[in-house]
């Protein structure tokens, strides 16, 4: 059983600062990416911000150059530093993760995807 538990949403005015944290627990193994997703009132969930077990990373365009994404592996977990805040960033933010296993017993490679509960980012003056 695997768990992701996110902490460090809230609300903060329009220019300010926030940084969410994703820790994940259980039985992890194989771990290729972990990342960050968001979804605001009547709009799909979209790709904020992802970061790879090498370290590679990939931001949303509107994201860019305000959001930093980086991650622990030692403790498994991903953080989303996010500056510049503005009121159209307003969602609930999703942590995921994502990897692969060799089931001996399935003779392949075996894909997983989780995610959290989600914790809402609210920017309004």
């Amino acid at each position: 059983q695997v768990q992701l538990v996110e902490s460090g949403g809230g609300l903060v005015q329009p220019g300010g600062s926030l940084k969410l944290s994703c820790a994940a627990s259980g039985s992890i193994f194989g771990i290729t990416a972990m990342g960050w997703y968001r979804q605001a009132p009547g709009k799909q969930r979209e790709l904020v911000a992802v970061i790879t077990r090498g370290s590679s990373t990939n931001y949303a365009d509107s994201v860019k150059g305000r959001f930093t994404i980086s991650r622990d592996n030692a403790k498994n977990t991903v953080y989303l530093q996010m500056n510049s805040l503005k009121p159209e960033d307003t969602a609930v933010y999703y942590c995921n993760l994502q990897g692969k296993y060799y089931s001996g017993s399935e003779r392949s490679w075996m894909s997983y995807d989780y995610w959290g509960q989600g914790t809402q980012v609210t920017v309004s003056s």
